[in-house]
């Protein structure tokens, strides 16, 4: 099933068109808050996760599938992360250089662990694919939660936030984090309409939290269990053909 994920990334036009779409939904809703935007009004920013949103781990997910894996491999990702192959997802520079040309800040919140180093290979990352704001005021590291409610609060008293951008639900708020797929989807609809307008979601077929849904952790081993669990969650609606 990942095989499948990892071509769709690889090639498909569709893919980078939902990022393009992504990012003109983002700087609509910039613009709009760059028009009514009044005198002694907080400063304007836009909160947004790392990789898979802003970065790009094609190339990683190339190698697993060259290596004929077909689960996410952590440890082959902490020693991926160094060598500073992501790359900028379609749309991203432009939107983020757009944004500072406006006096708009950004807001760079993760959660990764590659040990001491993450910080260091975060901003290495950011920086290798030419992103702005990476300092220590607008890149926060997560290493010991997934939790980046804290942090996004902090912002948000400091700053209008006008976009918030992400390719998992928890990039936008803590309660989408439960070990159940038909509640995740409807704590979801709750706030449908705040997806293209507050939430701008970009696509991720190959990992997330929606697997923590499924399996009960967001990276399960490559077990014949969990190959089993996949198999399962893939057939949850379907058809079965009348004798």
């Amino acid at each position: 099933m990942l095989i499948a994920a990892v071509a769709w990334k690889q090639t498909a036009a569709e893919y980078r068109a939902l990022y393009h779409q992504a990012f003109n939904l983002a700087r609509m809703r910039l613009d709009q808050a760059l028009a009514v935007r009044k005198p002694g009004d907080k400063p304007l920013a836009v909160i947004t996760d790392i990789d898979d949103t802003v970065l790009n781990a094609v190339n990683y997910w190339g190698y697993l599938i060259q290596q004929d894996r077909d689960f996410f491999d952590d440890a082959i990702w902490d020693k991926w992360i160094p060598e500073n192959k992501l790359t900028a997802t379609p749309g991203a520079l432009d939107f983020f250089n757009y944004a500072q040309s406006q006096g708009v800040e950004v807001f760079y919140v993760s959660s990764r662990d590659q040990g001491d180093k993450t910080y260091e290979y975060a901003l290495g990352n950011l920086r290798a694919a030419g992103f702005p704001f990476v300092d220590a005021k607008h890149v926060t590291i997560l290493r010991d939660s997934s939790n980046k409610e804290p942090r996004q609060k902090e912002i948000a008293a400091q700053y209008n936030v006008v976009a918030m951008l992400g390719d998992n639900l928890n990039d936008f708020q803590r309660k989408y984090y439960v070990k159940d797929v038909d509640e995740r989807a409807w704590l979801m609809e709750e706030d449908r309409d705040l997806f293209g307008r507050k939430f701008i979601l970009m696509p991720n077929p190959t990992d997330g939290h929606w697997m923590r849904a499924i399996f009960g952790d967001s990276e399960p081993p490559a077990t014949d269990r969990n190959r089993e669990i996949f198999k399962k969650a893939a057939s949850k609606s379907a058809w079965q053909p009348a004798p």
